[in-house]
């Protein structure tokens, strides 16, 4: 498999982080006693694919990730991941940047 440069510029809590849901899918997935055939299939994805999943490798699109989230019935907080109520640094950016006084 082909290295890119994307992926060799994560940064290394990335990579962590990838490596972490990887895991962490993994566990879910055998928490249920699923195979690695039937979380394929019901991602409709390879059975290797799963693999790279459980590994967390970054070359592995979002929305494969997202299927197999689903597959595993963990779906339902994606939505989150990126919610403007919880972007702290956006908030005081934007606080930042709000006049001192109205005229």
């Amino acid at each position: 498999m082909k290295d890119s440069r994307s992926k060799a510029a994560l940064p290394l809590a990335v990579r962590r982080d990838l490596a972490k849901l990887g895991h962490d899918i993994s566990v879910a997935r055998r928490r249920r006693n699923l195979p690695v055939a039937v979380v394929a299939e019901r991602a409709f994805v390879g059975r290797n694919t799963i693999t790279r999943v459980e590994r967390g490798d970054p070359g592995v699109a979002l929305g494969t990730y997202a299927s197999v989230l689903f597959a595993l019935g963990l779906a339902d907080r994606l939505g989150d991941i990126a919610d403007p109520k919880g972007d702290e640094v956006g908030t005081a950016l934007e606080a930042e940047r709000l006049p001192l006084r109205a005229r």
